[in-house]
């Protein structure tokens, strides 16, 4: 697990490191990007208006529970993994990733359970045609069991970000097949829904195949009697998994949130529309998300094995980096979103530009504060940004019950840009003081 070039023995610079798994995540985003436009095309203009609004409500729950239920357990594999990696302590590794395994099953029985209460108690609420309920619960049922996070952490622990590539494209180009087949032959609504399943189940069975095959001295049955000794060979493990788990239930809610309070407040129909401009949206911001998933094991990485300054300099980088990519987000959104919005769903899709245009302000200003989360995380200070997401979700929320009556579901929308704008100054500056204190003590134990 040398990280060195590979044209000698040089070790490359950490940041020289991030982007090179940046640059595989792009060629697969890329890729998956494409088949989700193509594939997303197909749906609207087959489904119409109402019926993708159905849709959109039910896969929305789905990301919501997954985010909820799922406990973000690659977030404790990569944080603590990248550390047995590092002494080649594979037990230690293996027990880990067992243990965020076991907690996975947990997270789907649990995430059931609300599956069943949301469906078939609040179906009403959320305008949902009563024919589409025990599709919808069983749908949630098989992604809930799709969950791929522990298996995620291991590969992004073991900085194979080029394997994760391949797996990954799975989804979209199966989707992208699927999608062809069923509006050829004939389109159907539960059909798209049960070849989404079968293929998010596909995928979670590829990555712990992968993940077996690229560490079998740690993945393995046998850790799993004494997986959660892990608990204790990793001091600081349980309150770090408490504090992200929150930190990824506000999250979810602020991410998936405000589409079923579009469906609760609006309707369906607008519910659709709200769902095609945030897809639109999260796919002109994908950089947010590839330079999370590497940023965030790197700097965990560069904790563990570089010094202070080496440190700094990554999360100063990576932001900047950050900050031209949601810039040229906005500018290419802000030209062509409406244009995008009309040829993916049809003239009906157009009027979602006005929603558009926040979500994509939103997506920005979570690139452009990359860095910040896996900063405090690595330096142990996980629950400062836990107040950041707190803070973010109450004033969204707070926006949102001011506006929703007056400005429907465009009220939500600028909500969310509000919220997101006031958690990006907090959690930054709650960064930038933590990098402060840990450069004077390291300064004042070397005067000493």
């Amino acid at each position: 697990m040398e990280d060195v070039a590979q044209s000698g023995t040089k070790p490359r610079s950490l940041m020289a490191r991030m982007l090179a798994n940046v640059g595989w995540l792009v060629g697969g985003k890329a890729f998956g990007a494409i088949c989700s436009l193509l594939y997303l095309a197909i749906l609207t203009r087959s489904l119409g208006l109402k019926d993708f609004g159905h849709f959109a409500l039910i896969f929305g729950t789905s990301q919501a529970l997954i985010a909820i239920a799922g406990f973000q357990t690659w977030r404790t594999v990569v944080r603590f993994g990248v550390k047995h990696i590092h002494e080649g302590d594979w037990s230690g590794f293996g027990r880990l990733s067992m243990m965020a395994f076991l907690l996975d099953v947990l997270g789907a029985v649990i995430g059931c359970v609300i599956a069943y209460i949301a469906f078939y108690e609040f179906a009403t609420e959320l305008d949902l045609n009563p024919r589409l309920v025990d599709t919808a619960f069983w749908f949630n049922v098989a992604a809930l069991w799709a969950l791929v996070s522990a298996p995620t952490g291991i590969v992004r622990a073991l900085d194979r970000f080029d394997i994760a590539v391949y797996v990954e494209a799975l989804v979209p180009a199966g989707r992208l097949i699927a999608a062809a087949v069923i509006a050829v032959t004939g389109p159907d609504l539960v059909l798209f829904l049960i070849a989404w399943a079968a293929i998010d189940l596909l995928e979670a069975a590829v990555y712990w195949i992968v993940a077996r095959w690229l560490c079998p001295q740690a993945i393995q049955f046998k850790f799993l009697p004494r997986a959660f000794e892990a608990r204790h060979e990793n001091p600081g493990l349980v309150k770090f998994f408490g504090i992200t788990y929150i930190s990824a239930t506000l999250e979810a809610i602020f991410k998936h949130g405000p589409l079923l309070a579009v469906g609760y407040f609006v309707g369906t129909s607008a519910a659709g529309v709200y769902r095609l401009a945030h897809q639109l949206a999260q796919g002109l911001s994908k950089l947010s998300g590839l330079l999370s998933r590497a940023a965030y094991a790197q700097i965990s990485r560069a904790r563990v094995s570089a010094d202070l300054t080496e440190f700094r300099k990554l999360a100063s980088q990576t932001t900047r980096l950050a900050a031209v990519g949601g810039a040229l987000v906005v500018i290419a959104v802000v030209t062509f979103g409406g244009h995008l919005l009309a040829l993916l769903g049809g003239e009906d899709f157009r009027a979602g530009y006005a929603i558009l245009i926040p979500l994509v302000l939103v997506s920005s200003i979570e690139l452009a504060s990359v860095a910040f989360e896996p900063v405090l995380h690595s330096t142990g200070h996980a629950r400062l940004s836990l107040l950041a997401r707190f803070v973010t979700v109450l004033t969204a929320a707070v926006g949102t019950s001011l506006l929703v009556n007056t400005y429907a579901e465009h009220g939500i929308a600028w909500s969310l840009v509000i919220g997101a704008a006031v958690g990006y100054l907090v959690m930054g500056l709650l960064a930038v003081v933590t990098l402060r204190k840990i450069q004077s003590g390291e300064t004042t134990q070397t005067a000493l």
